[in-house]
């Protein structure tokens, strides 16, 4: 398995569990010796470490061309490295709102495209597993997190289309994982909060309710645990589009069929005479 951000987080836990498994592994991620300790407990015949920038395309590149010299194909990527920088859309400057998006979904993006063509080109027999990591936030959009929702949103609708365009003769499975809170880098330190516009200052606006949550809870969601759990996943002959990992996702998921369906059901009619015939 090909692991993008693993030296925190569900990268991390993920690439010790295969390591424990006996799997090979080949771990991306922006600085090396965050997984020194890996490197000195396992072998090189069965870790490969590559400092990897996900949103420079020639080290996207580079990584792919070094995990096919060391082991000769990828079955599995997961596509998980991405960067949190929450706040009202008013309170994020032009670069971080950009920024946001080239890790969570122009990275992602970009090792996407290396995957679909190891999956295609290079690995004999054809086919491979890409586990894109999303967020119930992708599912669902939160205040104070209008850009990081929108980079997630944005990655769910770019991994639906892509399973839709994919010849099925390619062997390519697409999963969509959408975590709610674990003990990640988001919830550990990695995530930066903007400070708050005055506008939205009020301590019973949502977004000032979801700042609090996001400083003051020990997130309950448990890596290690999770990663078994989607680990699973490439194992299935026909695994799902996607899958809400945590309590909290699976209500978001919930919520928001209801909310679409009763949507629908209430406005429906209005499409009824807007077409030529």
């Amino acid at each position: 398995m090909q692991v993008t951000g693993s030296s925190s987080g569900f990268g991390r836990s993920m690439t010790e569990l295969l390591l424990k498994n006996g799997n090979r592994v080949v771990a991306t991620l922006r600085r090396k010796e965050a997984l020194s300790d890996l490197a000195e407990r396992y072998p090189s015949s069965q870790l490969l470490i590559v400092q990897t920038d996900v949103v420079k395309t020639s080290e996207v590149a580079a990584a792919f061309a070094k995990a096919k010299e060391a082991f000769g194909r990828i079955d599995v990527v997961f596509n998980n490295a991405g960067m949190a920088i929450l706040g009202e859309m008013e309170c994020m400057s032009d670069q971080d709102a950009r920024q946001v998006f080239e890790v969570n979904f122009w990275g992602a993006s970009n090792v996407t495209r290396e995957a679909i063509r190891m999956f295609r080109e290079v690995n004999k027999p054809i086919g491979g597993r890409l586990l894109q990591v999303s967020s119930s936030l992708g599912l669902r959009g939160r205040a104070a997190a209008s850009y990081y929702a929108a980079s997630k949103h944005a990655l769910e609708g770019f991994s639906e289309s892509l399973a839709e365009e994919l010849d099925p003769a390619w062997n390519i499975q697409i999963t969509i994982i959408e975590p709610g809170p674990f003990r990640t880098g988001m919830f550990g330190g990695n995530m930066e909060l903007v400070p708050q516009h005055s506008a939205y200052a009020d301590p019973e606006l949502p977004g000032s309710k979801f700042r609090q949550y996001m400083t003051s809870t020990l997130a309950d969601g448990d890596t290690e645990k999770a990663v078994v759990v989607i680990e699973k996943l490439t194992h299935l002959d026909d695994p799902p589009l996607r899958i809400p990992l945590h309590r909290i996702a699976v209500r978001a998921g919930r919520e928001k069929a209801k909310s679409l369906t009763e949507i629908i059901d209430r406005y429906e009619s209005w499409t009824e005479n807007v077409y030529f015939t």
